[in-house]
């Protein structure tokens, strides 16, 4: 099913505000519907690009959606307009549907003081750009904004800081909405590192190493997170990713700080305890993840926790 996302386009808006997350989610393989809404059918942003084609605001979105309300380059100035306040109505519309989960609001850097404005931040937990904190604070004393984040999210509201962490925050939504596979891939389409917030649960191990941009290693964590129950020795690794076992086993210590072998352990690992938590007991939790036994089972656990 294709989610649709619907961008808040206003004068002054941050150019990379709109196009990062744009871009992101355009590479998710179809899975995201991008349009463009606002009280001007064409604006002027930051970097002085001219974009046309915008819709009206329209009287209700469609439920399941995301709303995306972009910063601006001077939230004094841009967010004081005539088209700013007919958002700010706009959004205060709006306000019903998204505190009832049926939309899902983003904020980019600067568009969280909008979205406070517009009432949509009262008690909510969120960020915003270093520089506009204070502004935030002020704008929605009964928000609890958080400083030093990346991104953060309440009751279906996310919140970002500045600029290129829309792009962290849209991969963090493909990943929840279509799979680490897919954001593992589109951040590899972008060259760019696939992270989380501070406050997100630790990593799954399918994502806990993958900032990194070397090819040999990518290659080497799909074909194990593939077929992690498999018995790979590291001569037939090698050989599929097209480097020396040595080599291999340097790149991973170099570039993750773990070897080889402890990383295929640490896959199943996560199958294994993902097993015992559906109720399968220990042996069979074992034996579906590759391990031989409870036992090595066991032991693998106890190595993790040291």
């Amino acid at each position: 099913m294709t989610t649709s996302v619907w961008f808040l386009t206003l004068p002054g808006v941050m150019t990379l505000d709109i196009t990062g997350p744009a871009e992101t989610l355009k590479l998710a393989g179809g899975a995201f519907s991008l349009r463009y809404i606002g009280p001007d059918a064409s604006v002027m942003t930051s970097t002085d690009m001219q974009i046309g084609g915008i819709e009206p605001l329209p009287e209700n979105l469609p439920e399941g959606c995301l709303l995306v309300v972009p910063g601006v380059c001077d939230s004094g100035i841009w967010f004081d307009t005539p088209q700013a306040i007919s958002a700010r109505n706009w959004l205060m519309r709006m306000q019903s549907a998204i505190h009832d989960r049926k939309i899902t609001l983003l904020c980019i850097c600067s568009g969280a003081l909008l979205a406070a404005r517009s009432g949509l931040l009262n008690g909510v937990q969120c960020t915003t750009h270093h520089e506009v904190i204070t502004r935030l604070k002020i704008a929605e004393p009964a928000a609890i904004v958080k400083e030093n984040r990346i991104f953060i999210e309440d009751r279906g509201i996310w919140t970002s800081a500045g600029i290129t962490a829309g792009i962290d925050l849209s991969l963090h939504l493909i990943n929840r909405l279509c799979g680490s596979q897919m954001a593992l891939s589109v951040a590899r389409e972008m060259v760019v590192y696939f992270r989380r917030s501070g406050d997100d649960p630790q990593l799954s191990p399918w994502l806990r190493y993958r900032n990194h941009l070397h090819p040999a290693i990518h290659r080497t964590q799909d074909l194990l997170g593939n077929q992690p129950e498999h018995d790979w020795q590291m001569e037939e690794i090698a050989s599929r990713v097209h480097v020396s076992a040595r080599h291999l086993a340097r790149l991973f210590r170099q570039h993750l700080g773990i070897s080889v072998r402890e990383y295929h352990e640490q896959l199943r690992l996560a199958i294994a305890q993902q097993r015992l938590q559906q109720g399968e007991g220990a042996e069979k939790a074992a034996l579906s993840a590759g391990f031989s036994s409870s036992r090595q089972l066991r032991r693998a656990l106890q190595r993790s926790q040291k």
